[in-house]
């Protein structure tokens, strides 16, 4: 019933003000009474490339639980990206390819292949700061995303690891002055492809204050998975510039899981997972910045990480990465230390131990 009256509510939206922009913008004539040419598209073609290699203390590549770094004491390539923007007045669209094996981790619900469409929507921004975006787009919960360039650490958090890559829906966006909405029906997380009357409700609120140092965005997902699954995640993202050297990023999730019972139709107690990480950024010159991320992982009920483990339980993992940067090119040495209060890792015996150590440098050129 709340997918129907959703769908039914952003349909009629976006007919009233299509109707209201129609109305709005008939006439192209300037006060000459000459006609007034149309506005030129604008494209933008960026991209990036990455490779890393990273070594494991205990010289065994399952010790890594986290996105895109399943490896060791092996140099690895990363991925390639193209992506191409494109606005013609109110309307744009974005292109945005992947290849490589990050990639293909990325959209691990679609064919195996390593080629891979990352991001493909289509947006119109109508009066009254009311834009309207439909496709598939990298989703908006959590603080790192998948391209390597943005992140300052390149190995991903659990949060990140474990949370949606991306939605593939119809969404509304709004803004009041410094305060944003987003509100949106999508498929079940990471699918793009989903022929089943299960959708996911997902949402936005952001703010920031008047300089601008301070941000902060609560996100919002839920759905069902499946006919016996019901999912729902909330998750807070803040930023804070205390100057142009030193930043704090903070990312704080929980993820509710019920699943319905043999015993009746309906669904039983949830169980949950939840992370909180806090980010430390250094920047002491223009090519040089430092970054700590220390993260805590909580999976009692073994839903994801800890199903590898003997029983549920946390993880702390610390992070040190640097940013080197020349020209196009970053380069990221990275050590990473992590603690768990179960056996989740090996040592070098093949044997379960609660922590684990580990080496990478990785190389981003971006275009």
């Amino acid at each position: 019933m709340l997918q129907r009256i959703l769908v039914t509510g952003i349909t009629f939206f976006c007919l009233q003000l299509g109707m209201a922009q129609q109305t709005a913008t008939t006439v192209a004539i300037d006060s000459t009474s000459k006609p007034v040419a149309e506005p030129k598209p604008t494209t933008v073609i960026s991209g990036f490339a990455d490779a890393y290699y990273r070594y494991d203390a205990a010289k065994t590549p399952f010790n890594n639980r986290t996105s895109f770094t399943n490896s060791h004491n092996s140099f690895e390539l990363g991925m390639i990206s193209a992506k191409v923007d494109q606005s013609f007045g109110r309307a744009a669209m974005t292109a945005d390819l992947g290849f490589g094996r990050r990639a293909e981790e990325f959209s691990y619900t679609d064919a195996n292949t390593r080629f891979i469409i990352k991001q493909l929507f289509l947006s119109y921004n109508f009066k009254h700061d009311i834009k309207v975006t439909a496709g598939s787009w990298a989703t908006h919960v959590g603080y790192e995303v998948v391209d390597a360039y943005v992140n300052r650490n390149y190995s991903m958090s659990y949060m990140f690891s474990y949370g949606p890559f991306f939605h593939t829906g119809v969404k509304v966006e709004k803004t009041f002055g410094r305060i944003g909405t987003m509100l949106g029906l999508s498929n079940p997380t990471d699918l793009k492809s989903a022929n089943f009357s299960n959708k996911y409700l997902i949402g936005q609120v952001s703010a920031s204050d008047e300089d601008g140092k301070l941000k902060a965005y609560l996100n919002f997902q839920a759905g069902k998975p499946s006919d016996s699954t019901q999912y729902s995640q909330v998750d807070l993202v803040a930023t804070y510039a205390i100057s142009d050297k030193f930043s704090l990023g903070l990312n704080s999730t929980i993820a509710n899981v019920q699943q319905k019972t043999a015993e009746s139709d309906g669904f039983g107690a949830a169980d949950h997972w939840w992370g909180s990480a806090l980010y430390i950024n250094v920047n002491p010159s223009s090519w040089l910045g430092l970054t700590l991320r220390s993260e805590y992982f909580s999976d009692k009920k073994q839903l994801n990480v800890f199903t590898v483990a003997p029983s549920g339980g946390g993880v702390l993992a610390n992070t040190l990465s640097l940013n080197l940067t020349k020209d196009h090119i970053t380069l990221i040495p990275e050590i990473r230390y992590e603690k768990a209060n179960q056996e989740l890792f090996f040592n070098k015996e093949g044997l379960g131990t609660k922590s684990a150590f580990s080496f990478l440098c990785a190389v981003v050129y971006k275009f």
